[in-house]
């Protein structure tokens, strides 16, 4: 006769197999993908980041330890991102060219502001660049998903250790890193601060409300392309601002 404790195991272990688990956080992975890909460049297919959530989500659901007092869906999670990011890695998702064309803009914003002693507007950036103002916007909407900092920003010299090697845990200890890391969280909130009001509503809205970008259009009243143009613009701007601690 099982016992008491082996039945409730039992009941509790056929009322949440791994494929219940699956398919009742399956939404999960579509939520992560759509915004997640919000953020990268249009190559990157949505369905291609579903793909990889579920093998995660699938492998979360096959390891998850109920004893370990975390909920599924949090543990469930990392492991999505975690798989989508992978993904991203193998498919070297930002093209080269990409780079080139927001370094382009940078540079030209550089100049600008240094001659005009604020941030430069949108058109003053597309007759620096000698693009009319449509094509500056395009350029930067095609600039989508440029990130703030990016691997090769810190290891021009191949003898120097890689950026994210002082970025590595064991380090957290050292006190110039630490410092180092200080230094950026101030330029960067500096920044922020200094961003134009339209781009900063734009970052406050995306990253502390946690907005998509078709939500934020509808917050300002704005095409959902408008916005993506808006974010990679204040991009822009903060990589400018954190020249000096990315040694670029």
């Amino acid at each position: 006769m099982p016992s008491t404790r082996a039945l409730g195991l039992y009941r509790q272990n056929a009322a949440d197999p791994v494929e219940e688990r699956v398919n009742a956080n399956a939404p999960l992975v579509k939520r992560l993908a759509y915004h997640l890909v919000s953020r990268l460049p249009a190559s990157v297919e949505v369905d291609d980041l579903i793909q990889a959530g579920l093998i995660g989500l699938m492998e979360a659901a096959r390891n998850f330890d109920v004893t370990a007092g975390v909920q599924f869906e949090t543990y469930a999670s990392q492991r999505i991102r975690g798989a989508m990011l992978d993904e991203l890695r193998e498919a070297d998702w930002l093209p080269r060219h990409l780079r080139r064309s927001m370094r382009d803009i940078e540079s030209a914003m550089v100049k600008l502001e240094h001659q005009l002693g604020r941030p430069a507007t949108e058109s003053e950036m597309a007759a620096a660049m000698n693009l009319s103002l449509s094509e500056y916007q395009e350029l930067l909407g095609d600039c989508r998903g440029h990130q703030l900092i990016y691997y090769d920003d810190r290891d021009d010299d191949d003898d120097a250790p890689h950026m994210l090697d002082s970025l590595a845990a064991d380090m957290l200890s050292d006190p110039l890193n630490e410092l180092d890391e200080g230094n950026f969280r101030q330029v960067l909130v500096d920044g922020i601060a200094n961003l134009p009001e339209r781009e900063k509503l734009v970052m406050a809205l995306y990253y502390e409300q946690d907005l998509n970008l078709k939500e934020i259009g509808a917050v300002l009243n704005v095409s959902e392309s408008r916005v993506c143009q808006l974010h990679s613009q204040a991009i822009a701007r903060l990589r400018v601002k954190l020249r000096d601690w990315t040694g670029k």
